[in-house]
């Protein structure tokens, strides 16, 4: 299986929770295809360099995963009939060197994440805990 990183930009008048739609459905089209996600970063509304669809910013998501090459072309079917997605771009890892900067990238992405998820648990035990008190 191969190395790859796909970067999409998704339109910026979506709600957060649209966004979160358009992010799990390019999930769920890896999962299908029996891709291995190792890891998501949302890097969040940015500035566009240049206006795309009129937009003159989007959201961005990095998806890091290990696919066989048939799975990119499903992927980026998905990704060319969804008109919320403006930009989106493959890359594939190949050689060593290569595969060593992904290895990077993903530990920097899971790191990321890792903060977003604790606060969430947390959060969740806080509310577990108040409505077992009441």
């Amino acid at each position: 299986m191969n190395c790859y990183e796909t970067l999409f930009v998704v339109k910026p008048t979506l709600t957060d929770e649209e966004t979160a739609a358009q992010v799990a459905k390019v999930t769920a089209v890896l999962a299908k295809e029996g891709a291995e996600l190792l890891a998501t970063d949302d890097m969040g509304m940015r500035k566009l360099a240049y206006p795309v669809q009129k937009n003159e910013r989007g959201y961005y998501t990095i998806l890091f995963f290990k696919a066989e090459g048939s799975v990119i072309n499903e992927l980026e079917r998905n990704l060319k009939i969804n008109e919320d997605v403006i930009k989106f771009l493959t890359v594939k890892y190949s050689n060593t060197r290569e595969i060593a900067q992904f290895d990077k990238l993903v530990a920097a992405a899971n790191k990321n994440s890792e903060p977003e998820a604790e606060a969430k648990t947390e959060v969740e035990v806080e509310a577990v805990t108040e409505s077992v008190e009441a």
